[in-house]
């Protein structure tokens, strides 16, 4: 039997999700999805329009089998850290493939690509780019001399999982399906549209039912930026030495009190702050950072525990029949760093999307399709 592993954050699951599950299936039949969910905050900064238990609950109903925590210490960082920690993750549950989308949707490409960034050369050229004020994406393709895209996310998403898996001699074979859909456009109607696209069409007030399944709409809300940007300029304005927060580049923090002085909404402070070498994802990073008060020491490395939010009965059996591996892993630590920032995310999620998903968090309950 395969085992398949994924990694999504679905905000919010739409019908290009759907499609990925159901190719999935349809390649292999018999196979058990294991699925890595980033929760409340992600890796670009943003916030989950989906709480990570209704997240859990809808992609048990689509058909996977096991449903895995990314901490959202991991979960809103660089596209390195956010792959290495999800495929660290899905390796202790032995998977045999990581299927993913992909613009390009050419494994020995992305490999060939990944060979080259991996040497000296090409990654201290990155890094002299990056210093120049290029953003990463652009950076990586003008230092390897690239004609390939990589302000596409799924790709460049795609060379951290072969990075992560190359790295660690994990054995698992990578997969990628093509995506239908344009990251950046935000205007199509096409039944499979991104979830950009969709978030647009949602902050517009525009009818979203096309482009996700009917069972997923009442879980989808929009959060409330004004609370987000109140809570945040709190923080910012009565925090001395922001540099100390984790990706708080040491000379940015001036930038951030001014701009959240002179600004009277999010956008208006984002604009402010964006530069070419601060770009919106960056940013919007170091928010959350800094709203989770997440500090730079505590950017631990070593998973303290993997938190199971729920499984199907065939899950269930897979899990059982890797309990000597799974009993000391899955047991959660309290005392950890990723447990009180998956906590603090928790509360500050709920007051800005008015749920309740604090006691889901303290409860620890999996989630069970049986």
């Amino acid at each position: 039997m395969e085992i398949i592993g994924i990694l999504c954050e679905y905000n919010p699951f739409h019908n290009g999700h759907l499609y990925h599950l159901q190719k999935i299936k349809e390649m292999y039949p018999d196979a058990l999805i294991i699925l890595v969910l980033n929760g409340y905050f992600l890796e670009r900064g943003e916030i989950s329009l989906i709480s990570k238990e209704e997240k859990t609950k809808l992609v048990l109903y689509f058909g996977v089998d096991i449903v895995v925590e990314l901490p959202v210490l991991y979960g809103t960082q660089s596209a390195d850290i956010f792959a290495s920690k999800a495929l660290e993750i899905l390796n202790t549950f032995h998977i045999t493939k990581f299927i993913f989308g992909s613009e390009l949707n050419n494994i020995e490409k992305l490999k060939q690509i990944v060979s080259k960034i991996e040497q000296k050369e090409y990654q201290e050229k990155v890094q002299t780019l990056l210093k120049e004020g290029l953003n990463y994406p652009t950076a990586l393709a003008k230092a390897i001399e690239c004609d390939i895209d990589f302000n596409h996310p799924n790709d460049l998403l795609a060379i951290s999982y072969l990075k992560a898996i190359q790295k660690n001699h994990y054995p698992i074979e990578p997969i990628s399906i093509k995506r239908t859909s344009n990251y950046h456009d935000l205007e199509s109607t096409e039944d499979i549209i991104s979830a950009s696209n969709i978030r647009n069409k949602i902050k517009n007030k525009e009818e979203i039912s096309k482009y996700v399944p009917s069972i997923v709409l009442s879980h989808i809300q929009e959060y409330n930026e004004d609370i987000y940007f109140k809570l945040l300029k709190a923080k910012i304005l009565t925090t001395p030495h922001l540099e100390n927060f984790l990706t708080v580049d040491e000379g940015i923090e001036n930038r951030l009190v001014e701009g959240m002085q002179k600004s009277h909404n999010y956008q208006e402070f984002i604009e402010y702050v964006k530069t070419k070498r601060y770009t919106y994802n960056k940013i919007n990073r170091m928010c959350i950072h800094i709203l989770l008060g997440i500090r730079k020491q505590e950017n631990v490395q070593v998973l303290s525990y993997i938190k199971i939010l729920g499984f199907s009965k065939k899950g269930q059996t897979y899990i059982k029949s890797l309990k000597e591996e799974l009993n000391s892993i899955t047991k959660i630590n309290k005392d950890s760093i990723i447990y009180k920032t998956e906590i603090k995310a928790s509360i500050l999620y709920d007051l800005i999307m008015n749920t309740n998903t604090y006691s889901f968090e303290v409860q620890n309950k999996p989630i069970r399709k049986l």
